[in-house]
């Protein structure tokens, strides 16, 4: 069997088009994360090992660790928790598993959710770790989680096809 032959019989997910959110602004860019944060959720799970923690490209980049790192990422910036070391967040340990990354993440997301749905007007401070200067506005902090997670959406996308063939959301 030729090389294109097996990536035609893989898994072809049909992409999906922009979320439907509601009216107002908090709901559009909500609506716009989390449509983000479903597609990389959705790219992990059911990903067998060790091929999740496997690495992808010579940075190390793996789909297990893009989850960890996100969750961490929403602490931060949801939360106000502080993430320590940024490029640990991307190493999985070996006591991780798809399940509880996932269960981890999912978790987060809802925990964030409940400050954004919280926050009465997206021109005030989002929670923050202790640092130096002002925390950013809730406005920016979504923005931001937008770009953040729609990127490392993008690296999981190629990850997933590089490992099973897999694409779409």
């Amino acid at each position: 069997m030729s090389e294109n032959s097996v990536r035609r019989s893989r898994t072809r997910a049909k992409d999906m088009g922009p979320p439907s959110t509601g009216a107002d602004e908090k709901a559009t860019l909500r609506g716009f994360l989390d449509h983000l944060r479903n597609a990389v959720a959705n790219k992990v799970a059911g990903v067998p090992e060790p091929q999740v923690r496997t690495d992808g490209v010579p940075s190390g980049t793996n789909l297990l660790g893009l989850l960890r790192h996100l969750a961490s990422v929403e602490r931060f910036y949801f939360l106000g928790e502080d993430a320590g070391d940024w490029s640990a967040t991307f190493r999985p340990s070996a006591e991780d598993t798809v399940d509880g990354v996932l269960a981890d993440y999912r978790n987060t997301v809802e925990r964030a959710n409940q400050v954004i749905d919280a926050c009465p007007d997206l021109a005030l401070p989002a929670p923050r770790a202790p640092r130096r200067g002002a925390a950013p506005s809730m406005r920016w902090v979504l923005v931001h989680m937008i770009e953040e997670t729609g990127r490392h959406a993008g690296h999981t996308d190629i990850l997933r096809e590089q490992i099973d063939g897999s694409t779409g959301r």
